[in-house]
């Protein structure tokens, strides 16, 4: 999938730099390589010229050649096909077209092949569509680095021949570790700024402790829709602005009930969330507003000078998010001349809902989470013998004294007064919001609720038995003195409310 913004300046780089180590690939750029031992220091010892280009932290771009010529693609694990839009000279026609859909935008056109170059490996005669739609920008592309299985280019062709590039790598290069990483930099980090890196069969040096991290199951949803790099939250495992658990709830069918089934997606510039999650991140801060802003949608708009921290949770390892990926800068201002942040995390939007997921972890989400997926058996003609795909995730936020200068830096001019913020009782989140807890700390279960009103329940309960026998009795004397006779007393009034029950009505869950 893609979140498209509004088109930015865009300044190409096509250089390439070629680096193909022990039979694996990286993709374009330059890195300073240092000891594994270091790991503590990641970021700072990377070249600043890294192997991706950032463009404002809402898209990032890679390069590949067709037939020689070069072209600036999207990594995108949220889909599974390559399409440009401009012309490729002596690019073979295969008399097949095929459409690929995102939450918002898509592409279509002829489906053409052509050899491509992908550092270091070429690909004979691959498959791609010619992007006629007029819906993005001539001269660039999007590659998808999703499961062949998803593949619009796949289906129409119905052959080998229609696999996806990463499909065809491992296929032909049976030496090459069939598992890509992904690394997101941060446009505006003042201590480390280092766009990004994509590998394929290899890890970024200075990062292979990634392999020892837990191993994600990927969901496998391919009977059901299309087939992602989807994995399940711990349950309950956001940790909110205010240091507390928010409650989370799956609407997936057959999904653990508190467990949310999470995509992800490097593709989405701003990560999916139920509207019940973003309210507990954003609704209590002053000043936020949820609106439609144009370009993005409807989400949250805040003061960009407020510090928000939050954190996931996979596999009982947190990956906290950085302050400046919370909230994002898009240049805007309010009537009084301040810097207005929309809440990076935003309510899942139409067209990009589905039964079979619950949230979108984009770009937000993933530059705080260097990324390795192991496509296991899912690479088109593997055995059934072959591992099951898996997600790995190293944080990257583990310095949060240096994450906090970083936002007074960027955010605040040097000026911390984050000393001074709170955030607003969360009696002011929105009706029917039980996703966040209060501010008492109060985890009570539905049945500790009740049980706190179940002398209520019994007196209200043997009330209502005792009129009931009181009837019957009644009706029976009644009906031996005559079968019928005019009503002549008023009916009984009804029972009193029971007050305390009354105000005790369970939130409706997102």
């Amino acid at each position: 999938m893609k979140y498209l913004t509004a088109s930015l300046p865009l300044c190409l780089s096509l250089l390439l730099d070629l680096a193909v180590q022990s039979n694996a690939i990286k993709i374009h750029g330059v890195r300073t390589p240092r000891d594994e031992s270091f790991s503590l220091d990641r970021r700072a010892a990377m070249s600043s010229s890294g192997d991706l280009r950032n463009d404002q932290d809402l898209k990032y771009f890679t390069n590949i050649s067709l037939n020689d010529q070069p072209f600036p693609v999207l990594i995108d694990t949220g889909s599974s096909d390559l399409y440009i839009a401009g012309s490729i000279a002596g690019a073979g026609n295969t008399g097949k077209s095929a459409k690929v859909s995102y939450a918002i935008g898509g592409a279509s056109g002829p489906v053409l092949t052509a050899k491509m170059d992908f550092e270091g490996f070429t690909i004979m005669d691959q498959a791609f569509i010619l992007d006629t739609s007029g819906n993005n920008p001539k001269g660039e592309g999007l590659i998808g680095l999703g499961p062949n299985s998803e593949s619009n280019v796949h289906q129409v062709l119905n052959n080998k021949n229609g696999d996806t590039p990463l499909d065809r790598i491992f296929r032909d290069n049976t030496s090459t570790p069939n598992f890509i990483t992904i690394y997101l930099g941060r446009s505006d980090d003042p201590t480390d700024p280092f766009p990004g890196d994509l590998t394929i069969g290899s890890v970024v040096p200075g990062y292979g402790n990634i392999t020892s991290q837990p191993k994600l199951p990927v969901l496998d949803v391919r009977a059901k829709g299309g087939q992602h790099w989807q994995t399940l939250l711990d349950a309950n495992g956001i940790i909110g602005p205010d240091g507390k658990p928010i409650n989370t709830t799956s609407h997936v069918s057959g999904g653990g009930k508190n467990q949310l089934n999470v995509i992800m997606d490097s593709g989405f510039s701003l990560p999916q969330v139920p509207k019940s999650i973003a309210d507990a991140i954003y609704a209590r801060v002053p000043g936020a507003e949820f609106k439609n802003v144009t370009g993005f949608g409807q989400t949250y708009t805040l003061p960009c000078d407020v510090e928000l921290n939050i954190t996931f949770k996979f596999h009982n390892v947190s990956y906290p998010v950085h302050p400046l990926d919370t909230t994002l800068d898009i240049g805007r201002k309010d009537s009084s001349g301040n810097s207005v942040c929309i809440g990076a995390f935003q309510p899942i939007m139409p067209g990009a809902e589905s039964p079979t997921f619950d949230a979108i972890f984009g770009m937000g989400f993933l530059r705080n989470a260097y990324m390795l997926i192991n496509f296991g058996d899912f690479v088109d003609g593997a055995s059934s013998k072959t591992a099951d795909p898996f997600l790995q995730l190293l944080p990257l936020t583990d310095d949060l004294t240096e994450a906090h200068s970083d936002f007074v830096n960027i955010r605040l001019m040097g000026n911390d007064n984050t000393g001074n913020f709170q955030l607003l009782p969360s009696s002011v989140l929105p009706p029917n919001n039980d996703s966040t807890t209060s501010d008492n700390n109060n985890n009570d279960s539905v049945g500790s609720k009740i049980k706190k009103y179940l002398p209520y329940i019994i007196a209200g309960s043997a009330v209502i038995g005792l009129l009931l026998i009181a009837a019957v009795i009644g009706c029976c004397m009644s009906s031996r003195k005559k079968r019928y006779r005019r009503l002549h007393d008023p009916a009984p009034h009804g029972l009193e409310r029971v007050e305390p029950f009354e105000r005790y009505r369970p939130a409706r869950r997102y």
